[in-house]
């Protein structure tokens, strides 16, 4: 990575992730994945832009603060009618299938994501394709990242908080799969490498993503100690990688300002 560019973005997240007029941006991972879906959403529809967020997976349901309306239904038809009546209105409109337990949100399916797109003058829609229990690091299971096939781009986050914790269930989300696809052993310490070969295995985070799609690292919590320095570790061990196709490593941090601190690009 001698030849590495690196450029500051002003903190401007869709600047750093390099954002065209029209994306549907899917969202693999741990670590950020609904706060970058939320601030995402928020200066998008800032700026204008008629934004959908929501989940194929499930999230947490987001308060007022994050969304302009929430829109919950099981009927495909109400959804699809919703949104052509009312986008241009809200602006940023949060879509589910149905609350689980009163504080989360089940997710639509991705071919109605991909209807939608077809249908509607959305400018940019933001699917959470991924679950992780909260959890700073993970590995696919089966059938997991669930990314619609019009999906333009895909960004897998993860935690930096997660480098030096013991691969156990209390700290990572299915990690006898982070074992396999990193070669560390169960209760041993995740590792900068570890982390990047999350990034860059056939069946790490971005399994699954369209050929067509673009995609993006988002390093977050780079505002922890030394932070900036082991996501530069991850980015260096990322881009050693033959035939990786990701395009750039964002540094970010996500609860503080500004969200992006350096974007790194081969």
């Amino acid at each position: 990575m001698n030849n590495e560019q690196q450029v500051s973005m002003k903190g401007s997240l869709s600047e750093a992730l390099g954002l065209k007029a029209r994306e549907m941006i899917s969202l693999t991972g741990a670590g950020g994945k609904t706060t970058l879906m939320f601030r995402l959403a928020r200066e998008l529809s800032i700026e204008g832009k008629k934004v959908i967020t929501t989940t194929t997976t499930k999230i947490l349901k987001p308060c007022e603060d994050e969304t302009s309306h929430l829109f919950v239904s099981g009927d495909e038809e109400r959804i699809k009618e919703f949104v052509d009546r009312h986008l241009d209105e809200y602006r940023h409109i949060t879509l589910a299938k149905e609350e689980v337990g009163g504080e989360k949100l089940r997710g639509i399916l991705p071919e109605l994501a991909d209807s939608l797109w077809n249908l509607y003058d959305i400018d940019v829609l933001i699917i959470e394709a991924d679950g992780a229990a909260g959890r700073p690091v993970k590995a696919p299971r089966e059938g997991e990242p669930v990314i619609p096939s019009n999906t333009t781009l895909v960004v897998a986050v993860i935690g930096l908080d997660g480098v030096g914790k013991e691969l156990n269930d209390q700290n990572v989300f299915q990690a006898n799969r982070v074992s396999k696809l990193t070669g560390i052993p169960e209760d041993e310490k995740m590792t900068e490498e570890g982390m990047a070969l999350l990034m860059t295995h056939p069946e790490g985070l971005f399994k699954g993503a369209p050929n067509s799609s673009r995609l993006a690292a988002f390093l977050n919590k780079v505002d922890i100690p030394d932070g900036v320095a082991k996501a530069k570790k991850i980015t260096r061990h990322i881009f050693e990688k033959k035939d990786v196709k990701i395009d750039r490593v964002i540094l970010g941090q996500l609860k503080n300002e500004p969200p992006v601190v350096e974007v790194i690009f081969p």
